[in-house]
């Protein structure tokens, strides 16, 4: 969620839960229908994967279905805030590759998670996209591309990596993936 640091200093604390449980409820239940996991929750963001512990036919295609239904869910979630001139927005990123998946922790409290580069690509594409756009690098670009459309944006440098990303901007579903 982008500007939610001012949300926290201009909302009482009871305010900011109430708007992070819609958000996480909201968000949580459509990554449970698009077969993902959730595999970091932190205040107002999240990561989900896909493909693992539940299969899917087409883990991309989910990542980019849930993205758009993120999209249009948000609208409903950012409007308390809006209606008292704290606009919040919201960014996605998706990458596509191989991560180790595993339980991380200590002492009975553990989170099955991803780790590796795709993982920080994603982090970072969601870092740099702008309110309501879904940034998606080449490779998974490539497994969508018949299904969505998309625009490229170029190679973009992104911190910590050493190789520049191409990105797209998801535009909407292809007639295909209806």
């Amino acid at each position: 969620i982008r500007c939610f640091t001012t949300i926290s200093d201009h909302f009482d604390p009871e305010e900011v839960i109430a708007i992070l449980q819609d958000y996480h409820q909201r968000i949580g239940s459509l990554i449970t229908q698009h077969l993902g996991t959730i595999g970091y929750r932190a205040g107002d963001g999240l990561m989900a994967f896909f493909n693992d512990p539940v299969t899917c036919e087409g883990p991309v295609l989910e990542a980019v279905k849930l993205a758009l239904d993120t999209r249009s869910a948000f609208e409903d979630i950012r409007l308390p805030c809006s209606k008292q001139g704290h606009p919040i927005g919201l960014g996605i990123g998706i990458a596509s590759g191989y991560a180790t998946l595993g339980l991380i922790g200590f002492q009975g409290r553990t989170d099955y998670t991803a780790i590796g580069g795709v993982v920080n690509i994603a982090s970072r594409l969601c870092d740099k996209a702008l309110d309501g756009q879904v940034l998606l690098t080449r490779r998974a670009y490539i497994d969508v591309e018949s299904q969505v459309r998309a625009d490229l944006l170029g190679t973009w440098q992104l911190k910590g990596v050493k190789d520049g990303i191409e990105v797209y901007s998801v535009l909407g579903l292809g007639e295909s993936a209806a």
